[in-house]
């Protein structure tokens, strides 16, 4: 990890030179750590097997995302990872209210912690998508295939490779299938684990997607609404002078999109977008509703919140001018419903979670950089709990696509890699 350069500048050179020793000293100090964890011969043992058992991960994955999940409905997926997860060995299992499934492997010490590995068990694709599997030579071809049954794939195999190699953790790790990832899912089954549920989680690994050597520490936040402009609807001549909700929101959208080019020009990365809109009958009737769905986005949660102000005054200053400009009738109403809460936040990167992962990345061959990203982490990140999100290996292409496919060049290495972040997080038990 390279210091950041607005970490340093002002200082004497001597404490810069001081700053960076005592930085490299902590990430070598690291790297023997995790280096040590990985040639403990438990972990080379399992490494072998999640190279032998390659094929039995490819298949798992096959069957995993031939049953669907669409958003909010993940149920049947959800029954049938708990199954694979109980076939494998845990010491308790269940799901839990909002439908996330959760499997403890207990840990050795006597007041362990309880630490977290993640995939999510939805997709992005409606309900009625064709998600059988397409074999052509080493391309696995369906929707959601990458994002996120990879993910699911991968905590299986680690959780085999632990158990046959008889490796044993100092802290509690839950291997947990989250709901509500995806879209208008907003974050609802981890939202649920950190803010409804009792555990006490002190570490946060999800693994999305497929990238082997990137490792998510910040979170990107979003609000997203659902903006519904309501009036009376009339005939287009017959009625004219009532107040019209298309010309309403036409309105807001562009008292809005002046205000918020100016302010995301400068500053962290800020973005803004109206994604759909919909309403009307006719091309001769005043439509009584017209609604929109907008997304905004940035990396900082100052800045989100100051867009999401942008956006609120935008929409009142519009309905407030037209309301007051109609000729007849009665005034129309607007109802803006938050249905997207994604914080921003970052995880330092000399947070050993993240220097643990980094260092993992470097020993397995790998160039490790850091990055941000809209994921499951997002919510332990706001709360400053330790957390990361890291791909499962392999190389996935076109999320979020019906034409998604997978790959397997290099898949166990992704898995090797979250086994080894894994164990140097949760501390593994000394051999007898």
């Amino acid at each position: 990890m390279i210091p950041q350069a607005n970490k340093i500048i002002g200082l004497p050179l001597t404490l810069i030179t001081l700053f960076n020793t005592s930085l490299i000293a902590q990430e070598n100090q690291i790297l023997d750590d995790v280096r040590q964890v990985m040639e403990d011969s438990r972990v080379v043992a399992a490494f072998e097997y999640i190279d032998a058992h390659d094929e039995e991960t490819v298949n798992t994955l096959i069957t995993l995302t031939e049953i669907p999940a669409p958003p909010f409905a993940e149920t049947e997926r959800a029954l049938a990872f708990l199954e694979m997860l109980n076939s494998i060995g845990v010491d308790d299992s269940y799901i839990d209210e909002v439908g996330n499934v959760i499997a403890l492997r207990k840990g050795s010490a006597v007041n362990p912690n309880t630490m977290v590995i993640s995939g999510h068990l939805d997709t992005v694709f409606p309900e009625g998508t064709n998600v059988q599997v397409q074999q052509l030579g080493d391309t696995l071809k369906a929707p959601g295939i990458a994002d996120d049954t990879r993910g699911l794939a991968v905590l299986l195999t680690i959780l085999r490779s632990m158990n046959a190699s008889n490796i044993a953790t100092d802290n509690n790790i839950l291997f947990v299938g989250t709901v509500g990832e995806e879209g208008l899912g907003d974050l609802r089954g981890v939202k649920h684990l950190f803010n409804d549920s009792q555990l006490e989680i002190s570490s946060f690994i999800s693994v999305d997607g497929t990238n082997d050597n990137r490792v998510t520490h910040q979170g990107l936040g979003s609000h997203r609404y659902l903006v519904t402009f309501s009036g009376p609807g009339g005939h287009s001549w017959g009625a004219f002078g009532l107040i019209n909700p298309a010309h309403v929101m036409s309105r807001a959208v562009h008292y809005f999109e002046l205000a918020a080019d100016v302010y995301t020009r400068s500053g962290p990365k800020t973005s803004f977008n109206i994604g759909t809109v919909q309403g009307g009958t006719s091309v001769n009737s005043i439509p009584a509703n017209v609604s929109m769905l907008v997304d905004m986005r940035s990396e900082s949660q100052d800045r989100l919140i100051e867009i999401d102000s942008i956006f609120h005054r935008s929409i009142y200053r519009a309905v407030d001018e037209m309301n007051g400009n109609r000729r007849s009738g009665d005034p129309l109403v607007v109802d803006i419903e938050l249905i997207g809460d994604r914080p921003s936040g970052e995880i330092d990167s000399s947070e050993l979670l993240v220097q643990r992962a980094m260092a993992s990345t470097t020993l397995l061959g790998l160039p490790p950089y850091l990055g941000r990203s809209s994921t499951d982490s997002n919510i332990p990140i706001s709360l400053g709990i330790p957390s990361i999100t890291i791909g499962g290996g392999g190389i996935g292409v076109a999320s979020h696509s019906p034409d998604e496919y997978y790959i397997n060049q290099n898949g166990p290495r992704g898995i090797k890699r979250a086994l080894l972040i894994l164990l140097s997080q949760a501390g593994l038990v000394p051999l007898s």
